[in-house]
């Protein structure tokens, strides 16, 4: 079995076919934690959840979701087209209490769209910390998304030591991965690790039994299935990809990584 933390089976590109990949991925032994992105999203993964013993769902707002959008492109997350923007502590802490809910996710900081514009900052921080407070009611870890601004996530969950969780497609250097490690989280990999070398320092030294491996599907289709010119979606079907080169990094077995990771799965989500 392996399990992918991080997917987003709820989106309009699996329209056509989203039934027969949960099916494959059951025939082939894949669990699907699907993860929110907005009000709207949450309720349709925890649907997806409640139809197939498979799948998982986080409930969350994403950062860019945050906001009001500023030149924000359409695919970055389905709460835009949605246009739900904003985080409702009441309605979120109802859908988190489901049973399906493993956790509380994707948030976390992300500038981009926003890096000139104090004020937008700072309800994203604000946001964020409500997701902390939200995850500790819950006893649910949070899922954490990050664009490069890894010291200021880890200053702001130090100050929530009773919450863990883990750090979603981590793209960080070694030095700070330590210290979200010293805090119990975890690092999760995508199929990224296949086509860039940046990351597997990273990888060579984490202890195996904190890392968690996702495909983030639609988006970050691993090796060799990417085509440089074209964007081809991936899905949770491709996340053995991601386990087998976290093996090749590590210098040990693909089914040591399997079993393992799955391990740290159902540690971290209690399925």
């Amino acid at each position: 079995m392996l399990i992918d933390t991080h997917a987003h089976l709820n989106f309009k590109d699996f329209d056509d076919d989203r039934d027969e990949i949960i099916k494959q991925c059951q025939k082939n032994g894949i669990v699907v934690i699907n993860i929110g992105v907005n009000y709207t999203a949450s309720k349709e993964v925890i649907e997806l959840a409640e139809k197939y013993s498979n799948c998982w769902a986080t409930v969350a707002v994403h950062p860019h979701d945050t906001n009001e959008p500023r030149d924000l492109p359409a695919t970055a997350s389905r709460a835009l087209q949605a246009g739900n923007i904003g985080f409702d502590y009441n309605k979120f802490l109802e859908l988190a209490k489901h049973p399906r809910v493993v956790g509380i996710g994707e948030c976390g900081l992300d500038y981009q769209f926003c890096e000139n514009e104090t004020e937008a900052q700072k309800q994203q921080q604000e946001v964020f910390m409500q997701h902390l407070k939200l995850a500790q009611e819950v006893n649910k870890p949070i899922i954490i998304h990050s664009r490069r601004l890894f010291p200021e996530i880890l200053e702001i969950v130090k100050k929530h030591p009773k919450v863990i969780g883990v750090l979603h497609c981590y793209m960080g250097r070694w030095s700070y991965a330590e210290e979200y490690l010293k805090l119990g989280y975890y690092l999760s990999f995508t199929g990224l690790i296949t086509y860039a070398r940046d990351y597997d320092k990273v990888i060579k030294n984490c202890p195996l039994d904190r890392i968690l491996i996702e495909t983030d599907s639609p988006y970050l289709t691993p090796d060799p299935l990417r085509k440089k010119d074209e964007i081809i979606r991936n899905s949770p079907l491709n996340v053995e990809l991601v386990a087998k080169k976290i093996a090749e990094i590590k210098g040990i077995s693909f089914e040591e990584v399997a079993e393992q990771t799955t391990k740290n799965a159902q540690k971290l989500f209690n399925i």
